[in-house]
């Protein structure tokens, strides 16, 4: 199989393989006072400052959780409980993770932040959104689709002025460009996107902010999160992070202009300078992109459709419609996605396979 889908989830690095082998051996709760349990608590903590070193952050500003999506549920609920302000922003473009828990919340009045034809917030429309009855701002540090990447230090500096938290799903970013979260109050991480384990993620929480926990127990995680943390998880995601990093970017670009050159009328989404080196995201004009991605799946080539799918049927993306794209475009989107160890063959099987399943999906769409 040739797998061009890292930004669904990576392959479990070899580093991180190892770490986690290392404490899958032991045994011991990490909120345990003997002997094993503080051999698991210290695993637990120079990982914690091992991350926190590598983006930028203070060790005790890190609360671990199951992965990216409980990170922002908890910043968004949390942050948005433990205040009395009715407003939250976010972004037009933002992953479910942070779009479903926004309108789940009671009590409140949600309002998008709009993007331009390039999926970029537009900071001048935000700055006049901004009251004294914003309770928090929520802005993906770049986008999970096509791979536009935010101006979150200028957004960050707006909403420190006004005296507003800001939330960012950094999860895309993460291992992808070098990640400083000093400044941003909120951060939602997750390991498997870089070559961790899936079920363990990270929101970087400021202390000076007030939150509500959503899970209550034995508090293990600052009294915001109960649960016990998965010490060998964390272990592999510090590992997974402090791998060397590949620059996968000269291969991606090897496939955008592949794909432009075997399919001339493709249309390449995102800001084409501004963008997370790993990802190429196109559409495919008449093109139904599910039909696409399984005839691609047929040839084994695995990557993903640009459209969420909603009880088995498919939906036009809401990136592309929040940039202005017509349905039939937003329809007709994949996403490429490369990473350690992507290489010259899975873009040269991409682009052998393309052109006749790009045929057949049209054909297709014509039924």
């Amino acid at each position: 199989m040739h797998y061009l889908d890292y930004a669904a989830t990576a392959p479990l690095r070899p580093e991180a393989r190892e770490a986690m082998l290392a404490q899958w051996d032991l045994v011991g709760n990490p909120s345990s006072l003997h002997t094993a349990g503080r051999a698991a608590r210290r695993v637990v903590e120079e990982s914690r400052e091992q991350i926190a070193a590598l983006i930028g952050a203070k060790p005790g500003d890190l609360i671990f959780t199951s992965g990216g999506t409980e990170a922002d549920n908890l910043a968004l609920k949390g942050i948005r409980a433990a205040g009395e302000k009715r407003r939250v922003l976010i972004s037009s473009i933002e992953h479910h993770a942070v779009l479903d828990p926004a309108q789940a919340l009671t009590g409140c009045q949600v309002e998008a932040i709009p993007v331009d034809c390039l999926g970029r917030v537009q900071v001048d429309i935000l700055e006049q959104m901004l009251d004294d009855d914003v309770a928090l701002v929520a802005v993906m540090w770049a986008n999970n689709e096509v791979g536009t990447i935010q101006p979150i230090a200028q957004i960050a500096d707006l909403c420190k002025r006004r005296g507003i938290p800001l939330h960012s799903d950094a999860v895309q970013m993460l291992g992808q460009l070098d990640l400083d979260v000093a400044g941003v109050p909120s951060v939602a991480l997750s390991a498997h996107k870089v070559g961790g384990p899936v079920g363990v993620g990270v929101l970087v929480l400021d202390r000076s902010l007030a939150v509500q926990p959503l899970l209550h127990g034995g508090g293990q995680e600052r009294d915001v999160r109960s649960g016990t943390v998965d010490a060998a998880g964390i272990a592999g995601f510090a590992a997974a992070l402090a791998a060397p990093v590949v620059d996968v970017q000269p291969l991606r670009d090897a496939l955008i202009d592949g794909v432009q050159r075997v399919v001339p009328d493709a249309v390449l989404n995102g800001d084409p300078e501004n963008r997370l080196p790993h990802n190429a995201h196109f559409s495919f004009p008449g093109c139904p992109g599910d039909a696409l991605l399984m005839l691609l799946d047929a040839a084994g080539i695995a990557v993903s459709t640009g459209s969420a799918c909603t009880a088995g049927i498919p939906q036009p993306s809401h990136v592309l419609m929040a940039m202005g794209a017509p349905e039939g475009l937003a329809r007709s989107s994949l996403r490429f996605s490369l990473g350690w160890a992507s290489t010259q063959a899975d873009v040269d099987a991409l682009l052998a396979a393309l052109p006749g399943a790009v045929e057949r999906a049209r054909r297709a769409g014509l039924k």
